[in-house]
């Protein structure tokens, strides 16, 4: 199983991180992509690239609303040659790069339609104009300048899909999930770290695409998990505190109950949690949102405390049928000494005996 982690999308700060944590024996590395609050993704893992040799780099997440599909995947090829094929593109519906330009993340049709575009021109494969959707207002057909030849349709011309580039759609509600289950190389969950919802999910995507007749084994799944080691398990849950908050709202950001196999403890948390949710403390574990996470949610939600236990509910995690999974961290507004000793006891104590 390989196991990533996550970064912050700084042109400079990358060149620095990427080869500590190629040394540290992480199998990637995905940025987010969130503009109003980071620098640009592509950017960044191009300069990740030119210091590293091994180690996967990959957005994590970017939508399928701040750049048209066209531009995505010239972006992503782009780092694909830089790195010698390390790339990969991970995509969802959006999040704070839409907050903070007071949308909400897009709807799932927009995003099915998004997603099959990115895979016809990382495939080398063109897209019909009639399927891009611009409004006239914004800018008008090609037709209208009356020129002697015109392109006939958006075709990447320098992507020939040669070593393409991969797709991994995260998802939590069962729509989403079947989106990427049709169109993703891999399926990304955002569930949470218990292995009655990623078996859950593990069942949609399978049911998904054999409605959709394709063969339900021949897609990875993978998964997005909030992880701290510390042999304190208060230190361990305050440290995974705010990335939970992120993960576990995706659950139920639109206001309905939480999908999946969940107890009404545990949607009554998420929904507390929601209610109180501020974009402006986004991922921080000294925020209105984190405070109301409950210790019991946090364990089952999370994978925390002594470093053998996590190694465990990783191997678990491993066992259903997950071959990728991302650590992801979210410790701003934390002990910053605390969490330099969980980076400490990921890397020394954890990844060595995590099966690759």
């Amino acid at each position: 199983m390989q196991i990533w982690t996550t970064g912050v999308a700084s042109p400079r700060g990358i060149m620095r991180v990427a080869p500590q944590l190629e040394d540290a024996g992480w199998d990637g590395l995905v940025v987010v992509d969130s503009q109003n609050l980071s620098g640009d993704p592509y950017v960044s893992l191009a300069m990740a690239a030119t210091v590293t040799k091994r180690i996967g780099l990959g957005t994590g997440v970017t939508n399928s609303v701040t750049r048209a599909a066209a531009v995505t995947a010239a972006s992503i090829e782009s780092v694909q040659r830089v790195s010698g094929g390390r790339a990969v593109l991970g995509i969802g519906r959006g999040d704070s790069a839409l907050a903070h330009l007071g949308r909400a993340p897009a709807r799932v049709a927009q995003f099915e339609t998004y997603i099959k575009h990115l895979q016809a021109y990382l495939s080398g494969r063109p897209v019909p104009f009639g399927e891009i959707d611009y409004p006239d207002d914004v800018a008008p057909p090609i037709a209208e300048l009356g020129l002697a030849g015109e392109p006939e349709a958006s075709h990447i011309s320098w992507i020939t899909g040669e070593r393409k580039v991969p797709v991994e759609v995260a998802a939590s509600g069962p729509r989403v999930i079947a989106v990427g289950a049709r169109h993703a190389d891999r399926l990304m969950f955002t569930l949470g770290a218990d292995p009655e919802r990623i078996a859950w999910g593990i069942a949609q995507a399978r049911a998904a695409r054999k409605t959709a007749g394709l063969d339900p084994d021949s897609i990875t799944f993978g998964a997005y998990v909030n992880c701290a080691p510390h042999p304190d398990i208060t230190i361990a849950r305050d440290m995974a505190r705010g990335g939970v908050t992120t993960f576990a709202r995706f659950s139920v950001m639109q206001g309905a109950a939480a999908a999946g196999p969940v107890s009404q403890e545990t949607d009554s948390v998420m929904q507390t949690m929601r209610d109180s949710y501020d974009m402006r403390a986004h991922t921080r574990a000294d925020s209105d949102q984190a405070n109301v996470l409950t210790s019991a949610f946090i364990d089952q939600f999370a994978i925390v405390g002594d470093p053998d236990d996590c190694v465990r509910r990783l191997r678990d995690l491993a066992a259903l049928g997950l071959d990728k999974i991302i650590i992801s961290g979210g410790r701003r507004g934390a002990n910053q000494e605390d969490a330099a000793t969980v980076q400490t006891l990921l890397e020394k104590e954890v990844l060595p005996n995590i099966p690759r």
